[in-house]
């Protein structure tokens, strides 16, 4: 059977992170910025960028990104410096990111769809000298007080000040790319915890070259490949699996600014999309839109999904339209700069229950509450090894510590290895609801309802969904029985975002169902919920 972990170039041991030894590549890139010179050296005149109207070489993004990096320099930014990025999908992020790793500097992506307060506390956090962002979301930008750090803020677009003029205001030699060990920080993704409290995961230069030569590997990408990004590139998925991930084989990324199937499917037509990653509900929202088999979509050869099951229906209904499409079930988080495990296509038929088997230098590893390793087919914690592992969290030694063990990081979810490989992921330890492909972790909704005067206790969990897998549902009790839904909806709508909003509040009059530690019963309000 395929076994992934012996895909792709030759690997060796290594020393990193002061006590791993982990596999690796034994040839790789030595840097985020080397995935860009090799790109250019490689396919200096082929296409790169593709957003709307703007098509970007190779060539040309290694120029941008070198005058990104020159204005920036200019301002003051070097090496080791936190550059936020409160940017949709646009060209601009791209350059953005690759200028900031020509300096050695680390980029910090924010989700537009973050409000204010979850803005402030990431730039404070990271303690975050420069924010680019755009210039519709200024509202969102925190005071002085709240971010202290930041120094620079620029807005995308046209006039003074910003990051147009940071490009036109290039002149001369760019500076020299900085010197980068490979364990150093290249970018801080913010994932939250089931203590409410978003955390900064340390992607490292090392996991995100890892991460991209295994997509490169693993789904035979080659530099006739055109990616189509769908998904926010301030995520994970998009970071990797579309900005790396291209770079590493020169292909083309099409950029699209926002997800809507019509747009999606009609883009894909014409760019001659032949690969991209999205979860489960886009596909269903493309199955639903009745030009989907009108469409020429015959050059899509590889479509990657994560986040959620795939129903069967669908998988069906996409093999009997696209017969050359190749699906490829995904697992990962942002702690494994994405890609853990992949499912070989050719065995997903046979091992639906599964989401495929550990990516080259990867070890998946199950483990019981002791932390002992537990027999092939026995359920326990998911625990996972390799370069693209991240170090650690920003500035959160205990988390980091509680978290990660001997190179080690505790996914927190529930699953099982059968003798041959394949991994199985059965229940989630957090209570982390799966909205459409986005992560809305319980403690950080409950945290902010449980802020509202009108509140005394509150739960939230997950409510199923056809469409995008599951809602976000919120069981109140009130003080006053008057307290309304939306008005609840209201106070969390202001301090989270969108998707992390509860689409449905219940209110009660009795205490939330409790066992005899004083744990919320949860299964019971789920049970209430479907019953």
């Amino acid at each position: 059977m395929t076994d992934w972990r012996a895909t792709g170039p030759p690997q060796r041991g290594e020393a990193h992170f002061g006590d791993r030894v982990v596999p690796c590549f034994a040839e790789r890139p030595g840097s985020v910025h080397a995935l860009l010179t090799d790109a250019a050296a490689r396919r200096p005149d082929g296409e790169a960028l593709i957003c709307g109207d703007t098509r970007l070489t190779w060539a040309e993004v290694l120029e941008r990104s070198a005058a990104v990096a020159q204005g920036l320099a200019r301002l003051g930014v070097g090496a080791g410096d936190r550059v936020a990025l409160l940017l949709g999908n646009r060209i601009e992020f791209v350059l953005a990111w690759f200028g900031a790793a020509r300096l050695g500097a680390v980029t910090v992506p924010l989700g537009i769809r973050q409000q204010r307060p979850e803005v402030a506390y990431a730039l404070a956090d990271c303690g975050a000298r420069v924010l680019v962002h755009e210039p519709e979301l200024a509202d969102r930008l925190p005071s002085r007080a709240e971010a202290p750090a930041l120094e620079l803020r620029i807005p995308v677009g046209g006039g003074p000040e910003t990051f147009d003029a940071l490009l036109a205001g290039a002149s001369g030699s760019p500076p020299a790319p900085a010197p980068v060990a490979e364990e150093d920080t290249a970018a801080i993704l913010y994932t939250s915890g089931t203590t409410g409290r978003p955390k900064g995961a340390m992607l490292t230069h090392l996991g995100i070259v890892h991460s991209a030569m295994v997509f490169e590997c693993c789904m035979g990408l080659t530099a006739d490949d055109r990616s189509v990004a769908a998904v926010p590139l301030s995520h994970v998925t998009g970071l990797i699996a579309n900005v790396a991930a291209m770079a590493r084989c020169a292909g083309a990324l099409v950029i699209l600014p926002a997800f809507r199937a019509p747009e999606f499917l009609a883009v894909a037509e014409r760019e001659r999309m032949s690969h991209t990653l999205i979860v489960p509900a886009m596909y269903n929202l493309c199955l639903l839109q009745p030009e989907f088999a009108a469409r020429d979509l015959s050059a899509w050869r590889i479509g990657g999904y994560g986040g959620a099951p795939m129903p069967t229906a669908t998988i069906a209904r996409l093999a009997e339209t696209l017969p050359g499409l190749k699906l490829m079930n995904a697992y990962g988080a942002t702690e494994t700069t994405s890609p853990a495990v992949l499912m070989p296509p050719r065995y997903a038929a046979a091992h639906a229950d599964s989401v495929g088997k550990a990516v080259p230098c990867t070890t998946v590893a199950v483990m019981d509450d002791a932390g002992r390793e537990l027999p092939p087919g026995e359920v326990g914690e998911i625990w996972i090894h390799g370069p693209s592992v991240v170090p650690g969290y920003w500035d959160k030694p205990e988390a980091t510590a509680r978290e990660i063990v001997a190179g080690f990081w505790r996914s927190g979810d529930l699953g099982s290895v059968d003798v041959d490989g394949f991994v199985r992921v059965l229940d989630r330890k957090k209570d982390m609801i799966n909205r459409g492909g986005y992560k809305v972790y319980t403690a950080e909704v409950e945290t902010v309802l449980a802020a509202h005067p009108g509140v005394v206790e509150c739960a939230v969990v997950g409510t199923p969904c056809p469409v995008l897998g599951e809602r976000v549902h919120a069981f109140v009790v009130a003080r006053d029985d008057a307290l309304a839904a939306d008005v609840l909806r209201a106070f969390c709508a202001e301090r989270l975002s969108d998707y992390k909003v509860p689409e449905s509040v219940t209110v009660l009059a009795d205490p939330l169902p409790r066992n005899a530690n004083g744990k919320v019963l949860k299964r019971v309000l789920r049970e209430e919920l479907v019953g």
